[in-house]
């Protein structure tokens, strides 16, 4: 009689923990579902925010292949301007020239609906090459296409040494390969927003009458000026 009692007891307990394993398992697939389903947007919206738009705007440039063989790029800056508004800078290689990359990088900065700007201070100081400036919305753009710099990388923490023009100076020397070495150009790209370029304000005037004091005087051929005559 003892044993006839059990045996349903029994029964009754396995059922219990069947359904209490069927609980847990369904809870942790729920528990899984929720992970995952929360993950991905939570990985691409990080993503989002960790990626500058404007980079991704520069990546859709539709220049040629050969115009940007190596990209570096660099931010600085806050996005919302907390302090400093945001810089963002990329350094391009090309292999072709720099007359022919700015040609390139000009055309698909007009198909992209940026704007050539014609502003003073653009660049700021003289420089070699092809420099100009644009604007799109809310943002700016200089572009500045030269010639690369052609200075070897410093050797077992030596000084570089730059290769001499002249082939007779070290008989070994390869002047074809050094031109091939030096080909190309260098491109960079400057993104600023409008409101944090300074050059989309009012600039002063550098009429005396007007400032009592040239901002900018400009100086003559020669920093020292003419010399003064002694007296005789």
């Amino acid at each position: 009689m003892p044993d006839d009692d059990a045996t349903p007891g029994a029964r009754s307990e396995e059922r219990r923990q069947t359904r209490e394993r069927r609980r847990l398992r369904a809870a942790v697939l729920v528990l899984v579902s929720v992970v995952l389903l929360g993950a991905v947007p939570l990985f691409f919206g990080i993503r989002t925010l960790s990626r500058d738009p404007v980079f991704d705007n520069l990546d859709q440039l539709g220049v040629p292949g050969w115009a940007a063989t190596k990209t570096v790029d660099d931010v600085s800056g806050s996005r919302w301007c907390l302090l400093d508004c945001r810089l963002r800078e990329r350094t391009v290689t090309s292999e072709k020239a720099p007359k022919e990359t700015a040609q390139a990088y000009e055309d698909a900065l007009r198909q992209d609906g940026w704007r050539p700007w014609k502003v003073s201070r653009c660049p700021e100081q003289q420089t070699k090459g092809s420099y100009t400036c644009w604007r799109r919305d809310e943002l700016t753009l200089d572009l500045w296409v030269r010639e690369p710099t052609c200075v070897p990388p410093p050797v077992d923490g030596e000084p570089a040494v730059v290769p001499s023009a002249d082939p007779s100076a070290d008989p070994s020397a390869d002047p074809s390969a050094a031109a091939t070495e030096c080909a190309g150009s260098l491109v960079s790209v400057k993104v600023r927003n409008a409101i944090d370029d300074e050059r989309t304000r009012p600039q002063p005037t550098t009429d005396p009458s007007l400032t009592g004091e040239d901002p900018y005087p400009t100086v003559s051929a020669d920093p020292l000026g003419e010399p003064t005559p002694s007296p005789s």
